[in-house]
């Protein structure tokens, strides 16, 4: 099964919990695991090929000159990591199928769940760093849906916002850091950058971006000083923590650091790093969850600790220390996603998880009990269970570590973590499961049904054999990923007596200690309790709320709804960041000379200078700033035209029409007069700005054309492959259609956007208040004289249809000569309002019966049904196809693929138009606007009548 399938069927069964509800929470469980044991299956068949050494990839390009492309890879760390996924996964969907009320909204549930675990299945076999990136953030956000699942619960909204504010803070640090270490390698390949890993040591930009990585790693894992958010998730369904907390999600940063074991290791930074904050968390975790009252806080903390037991063994640097990583992330995916899983059983069954309120529960849960205990004690490294196993590891490489030259601060921490995971441990089991029975449980605490221990029991079976076989249950595969993370052939041979050594002497201090700990556990707690203490909580409310008033601050003074202050802020930023850019440049001064200055074009350069003068001077009274936009509209349409563009004058020209005739429309609903909003000093400051950018764009036109280019500019590929490529003389039209065809199909669909919203404002003034306000308008149309005068609707009905052939010719020379879509749907749209115009509304409404809105819907749809076409051809979305026909009794002709995507323009750009005339016309009428039935002012009739009397 290929690495992309395997990735892709979590995100396939998410889709079906959702769809498949109303059939059951069976049906939507049996679905979600079908495609979690596929996918497992699927990964399996890979593993003799990656025990033989083998990857296995499959890769297909997305964005290829961005280095974004959509590969996978499956080796020995992949394969650890899947497995965990999948296997976990499969074992908490069945789990969770019991663990939710009757009311829950289990198919939503679900869906989130598999929208996680594709995203971590996304992260452990992406072979790309941008991929990996994207999965990234979906982790987080999905696991926002997760840990704020129970949205009745403050502490669940609260966690799920500060899981995700930490997460996603360093995962944009570690966007920074990947594209650092892509730039170095020259590549974004994960197979590519691994094989970087002397070059990547030798930059000068290693430390940034191991820095800015170890920022995501850390967050994601809760490495201190990170780790306080991990506590707050557990406000999250049991299930959830049992999933992420243990075995996925907060191992993403663990893999990470594997996965760029090779490149980023080995140097003093990494270690100093990377173990002394895997030191530090591994033993502020432990203590912390020694005194914490709810049991999953207790396991959460516990988790901080052994995710920092990892991250300080990957920071060791060693091959030993990197297979005892490995080995740990089994082990510790199997007791601690038991453990969350049996706290979730007492707080099931009990009522409750607090601590000081069980106890006892030894002879009312015996199945619970065994479970809990024998996954507890294995947390605590007791023999002849997996963690005992991994902690003497752990153990043997802190003695071998040395930091700063001192031999021993390292193995006498890395005892004293192991000694308080003792003390958690055994805490765990003794004071809720033994002890007397108490009177006073919230509820009548007992077993429940298999469907709720028999996944964790699946899981302390794998506890117990991989204890007493590890190389046969375990050793395998711990080898082919420690291979894959060291880049080396490691054979390790795990065994639960090593003889009498030191790391043997250290487990013993540990568990002796720990049991005396937990005997002086009430006292430490009453002392630790009296002692003040940060709150990693309340720090973090006050940094959010500090930065929401910081952010509120800026926002109240530059964007409190002025768009004079924007737009100054926007031209003063745009300008200081040019004058730094020109000044530091290496701009060598003009290399062209300057064309003769014609008398023509310099006549026009006059009037267009008047005519922006006069815009400026005069622009309060409406109809004439309307006037004077016209106005130069049309000298830039001849500049166009005296430029050899005709292409751009034509459209030009149109858009200037339609333009101005929307716009005096319009004009009937405002004051002739705009209002003075600004000081004679604001807006002597806003013209000393103004000029300041005009004069900066006109020096940046200046250099431009004359500094010449040291490259070829793109204008000649264009030329040279129009046709060759698009099948199309015009270069513009093929440039819009093919070339630049998905930046023309976004700008479609903009501007449809934009014209459903003018009629869905429309909509809002035909109701409520204002609606009121226009019934009461004094709409005088006699001021205007004649509203449609006979002269008008004569020539309009006349120009019609030959504005509507004007329109197809221009539709369809437009691939070789100057025309297309855009052009057709605006001489269109101008012969259609011209109808309106001249015989009104109401007449024009009832002849014409074309569902605007459709026909935006409908281009769109033709441009995009186009552009999916070449995908069937195996090309780029939106290249052209084209051919030549011969047809009887005609010339052979060309016919292009382009002809759909200039037709779905059309339609947009008509629908557009005509739906913008159709919401003033509406205003219209409801402001009062009188309708006539006749196409002129006087019905014929009526005056005959008059005249025969």
């Amino acid at each position: 099964m290929s690495p992309a399938l395997i990735a892709a069927l979590p995100f396939i069964g998410a889709l079906l919990p959702a769809l498949l509800i109303r059939s059951g929470r069976d049906v939507a469980a049996t679905c979600c695991a079908t495609a979690t044991a596929i996918a497992l299956l699927g990964l399996c068949l890979h593993i003799p090929a990656v025990m033989a050494g083998e990857v296995i990839t499959a890769s297909f390009q997305w964005l290829p000159q961005l280095g974004l492309n959509a590969s996978f890879r499956i080796d020995g760390l992949g394969l650890l990591f899947g497995i965990l996924i999948l296997g976990i996964g499969l074992l908490i969907i069945g789990y969770a199928r019991f663990y939710l009320g009757r009311r829950e909204p289990v198919g939503v549930f679900y869906t989130y769940l598999m929208l996680f675990q594709g995203a971590m299945m996304g992260i452990v076999l992406s072979d790309n760093i941008l991929l990996l990136l994207i999965f990234w953030e979906l982790t987080s956000l999905s696991s926002f849906l997760l840990i704020g699942f129970w949205k009745h619960l403050p502490e669940g909204r609260q966690g799920a916002r500060m899981a995700l504010t930490v997460t996603g803070m360093g995962g944009l640090a570690m966007i920074g850091g990947m594209l650092i270490l892509g730039n170095i390698a020259g590549s974004y390949q994960i197979g590519d950058i691994l094989a970087a890993g002397d070059a990547i040591k030798a930059s000068p930009l290693y430390l940034p971006a191991l820095l800015l990585i170890l920022i995501g790693a850390f967050t994601k894992s809760a490495q201190f000083p990170f780790h306080f958010w991990l506590p707050h998730a557990m406000a999250a369904p049991t299930p959830v923590s049992a999933y992420l907390h243990s075995a996925t999600m907060v191992k993403a940063g663990i893999f990470l650091m594997a996965r760029l074991w090779p490149v980023l290791s080995g140097t003093p930074e990494w270690f100093y790093i990377v173990a002394t904050t895997g030191l530090v968390t591994m033993v502020l975790g432990a203590w912390i969850a020694i005194f914490r009252d709810d049991l999953k806080s207790l396991l959460a903390f516990s988790t901080v600790s052994h995710l920092g037991l990892i991250t300080m063994l990957l920071g060791f640097g060693t091959e030993g220390a990197a297979v005892a990583a490995m080995f740990h992330i089994v082990n510790h995916a199997t007791f601690k996603a038991a453990l969350f899983m049996t706290a979730g059983i007492v707080d099931h069954e009990a009522g409750t998880r607090s601590i000081a309120r069980l106890g006892g529960l030894r002879r009312l849960m015996p199945v619970t009990f065994a479970i809990g205990t024998i996954a507890a004690l294995s947390m605590a490294g007791i023999p002849p269970l997996n963690g005992f196993l991994t902690k003497e590891m752990m153990l043997d490489q802190a003695t071998q570590a040395t930091w700063a030259g001192n031999g021993s601060l390292i193995f006498v921490l890395a005892t004293l973590g192991a000694l308080l995971s003792v003390c958690y441990s055994l805490r765990f089991v003794w004071h809720v499961f033994l002890g007397p029975q108490r009177h006073d449980y919230p509820a009548h605490p007992h077993d429940p049904n298999p469907g709720l221990w028999l996944p964790p029991a699946v899981l302390v079976v794998l506890v117990v054999l991989i204890g007493l076989m590890p190389n046969l249950m375990a050793g395998w595969l711990v080898e082919v990923s420690a291979a894959a993370v060291t880049g080396t052939a490691p054979h390790p041979h795990f065994a639960l007596w090593h003889g009498v050594n030191l790391a043997l002497i250290l487990s013993v201090i540990a568990v002796l200690g720990g049991a005396v700990l937990l005997a002086l556990h009430r006292p430490l707690l009453a002392a630790v309790l009296a002692l003040p203490r940060p709150n990693a909580k309340r720090m973090f409310d006050r940094a959010a709320q500090g930065s929401v008033r910081a952010a509120r601050f800026v926002t109240d003074r530059f964007t409190n709804g002025s768009m004079a202050r924007a737009f100054t802020g926007f031209a003063l930023t745009v300008l200081l960041c040019s004058t730094w850019a020109f000044s530091t440049g290496n701009y060598a001064g003009p290399r062209r000379d300057m064309l003769p200055v014609e008398p023509v074009p310099f006549v026009g350069w006059v009037l267009l200078m008047v005519a922006t003068g006069c815009m400026v001077r005069f622009h309060r009274n409406r109809f004439l700033a309307l006037v004077l936009v016209g106005i130069i509209g049309v000298i830039v349409s001849g500049s166009f035209l005296y430029l050899s563009a005709p292409d751009l004058a034509l459209t030009q020209i149109s858009v200037e029409v339609v333009t101005v005739v929307l716009l005096l429309l319009a004009l009937n609903f405002l004051p002739k007069q705009t209002r003075v909003e600004a000081s004679e000093t604001r807006r002597g400051f806003h013209a000393f700005v103004a000029a300041l950018v005009g004069l900066g764009f006109g020096a940046l036109a200046y250099v431009v054309m004359r500094g010449g280019f040291d490259f070829a500019p793109i204008s000649e590929y264009m030329l040279a492959n129009s046709y060759k490529l698009g099948g199309g003389d015009n270069v513009v039209n093929v440039i819009l259609v093919d070339f630049r065809g998905y930046d023309t199909f976004g700008e479609i669909t903009v501007l449809g956007i934009a014209a459903l919203t003018i009629f869905a404002l429309t909509e809002t003034l035909m109701t409520g208040a204002s609606a009121q306000r226009l019934a009461s308008w004094q709409y005088d149309m006699r001021r205007a004289g004649a509203r449609h005068p006979l002269m008008l609707v004569v020539v309009t009905r006349l120009i019609l249809p030959m504005s509507l052939v004007v329109g197809i010719y221009m539709f369809l020379r437009g691939h070789n000569m100057p025309g297309g879509g855009f052009v057709a749907g605006l001489v269109v749209s101008i012969a259609l309002v011209s109808q309106y115009m001249a015989s009104g509304y109401a007449w024009a409404m009832e002849r014409n019966h074309v569902p605007y809105h459709a026909l935006i819907g409908a281009g769109v749809m033709a441009a995009g049904i186009t552009g999916i076409g070449a995908w069937f051809n195996g090309l780029p979305f939106l290249t052209s196809a084209f051919g030549y026909v011969k047809l009887p009794g005609l010339e052979e002709f060309e016919l292009a693929t382009a002809m759909g995507f200039d037709l779905g323009v059309f339609l947009c750009v008509l629908g557009a138009v005509m739906l913008a005339l159709n919401s003033l016309s509406r205003i219209a009428r409801a402001a009062g606007g009188t309708v006539n039935d006749q196409p002129m002012d006087v019905d014929p009739s009526q005056t005959a009548t008059a005249g025969d009397r």
